[in-house]
């Protein structure tokens, strides 16, 4: 659709609004798709929701058991170039 190709639509009694389908279809947003809705100075702006909610390094760190002692970088920089060569040989 370019630039100059304006769709309109119309504000609902109960403040629903229609999105051309042919929107919906491109950002392919199906009924249930959660937006969020921001106003901007240009305008109203629409965006999907994300599918995992925001963390921080702090909120996960350490959350995973650990068995052992720590490893080393050099002992996981090695650890991982094992695997990685054993993935590569059976390919």
């Amino acid at each position: 659709m370019a630039a100059s190709d304006k769709l309109i639509t119309t504000v609902s009694t109960k403040g629903q609004v229609i999105l051309p389908s042919s929107i919906r279809k491109r950002r392919e947003w199906v009924a249930g798709t959660r937006l969020v809705v921001e106003d901007t100075p240009e305008g109203v702006l629409l965006r999907p929701t994300p599918a995992f909610a925001a963390t921080r390094p702090e909120d996960v760190f350490a959350s995973l058991p650990s068995r052992g002692k720590p490893l080393t970088l050099e002992e996981m920089d090695a650890a991982v170039l094992a695997e990685a060569r054993r993935r590569h040989a059976r390919d």
